[in-house]
């Protein structure tokens, strides 16, 4: 399966901003969804996972609360929504797919490109 990830950018400590991850090639309902971050310096680190009918998320305790994980898997996509941002919310955004929810990134089986988000002060 093939991931293109979309929507990040630059936004204000306090801001929002919504993600998007498209998938081709196979049905995404066979797959578990995952987001992901690194920011510079650091190792790749998980923010949320949703399972593959949508009805269970996961989610970081560093975004609990402030990001929503979904799925629609008739437009093949993933969305997180990210709200009430942190400086330290700064990263490249990666969502991936696997067999099951898992929250370690080497669990992960496709990778879409990354979309980097900024927040500033």
């Amino acid at each position: 399966v093939q991931l293109q990830a979309s929507g990040g950018g630059l936004v204000q400590a306090g801001g929002s901003l919504t993600l998007a991850c498209e998938a081709s090639g196979r049905i995404l309902s066979s797959y578990s969804l995952g987001w992901f971050r690194q920011a510079p310096g650091k190792e790749r680190e998980f923010v949320a996972t949703i399972s593959k009918t949508g009805v269970a998320s996961l989610y970081a305790n560093s975004v609990k609360g402030r990001f929503t994980i979904s799925r629609d898997n008739v437009k093949n996509t993933v969305s997180l929504q990210m709200n009430s941002l942190l400086i330290e919310d700064t990263a490249v955004y990666y969502c991936a797919a696997s067999q099951a929810s898992y929250v370690r990134p080497r669990q992960y089986n496709y990778w879409g490109q990354g979309t980097l988000v900024t927040v500033s002060s």
